[in-house]
């Protein structure tokens, strides 16, 4: 199953402490709010995606299904 990060942007007060943990897939606009890659993240960086969503302060960051798993399951 894969998973996407998605960011809340009502929620998140620009700590960037999920792009310290997790450079590889976010990176901080020029106010510090994280740009988070749109695809899911592969399943060997999957242990750094948690980290940065357990890290989150503000609970801001979240991983989800897939939107395409997503569109099979509610077709069913």
């Amino acid at each position: 199953m894969s998973e996407t990060l998605r960011v809340n942007p009502i929620a998140c007060d620009a700590h960037g402490l999920c792009a310290e943990l997790f450079p590889e897939w976010i990176t901080l606009d020029d106010w510090g709010y994280p740009i988070v890659r749109p695809n899911p993240v592969p399943p060997e960086m999957m242990e750094h995606a948690h980290r940065a969503v357990d890290a989150c302060p503000v609970l801001a960051l979240k991983l989800e299904q897939a939107a395409a798993q997503k569109r099979v399951r509610s077709s069913r």
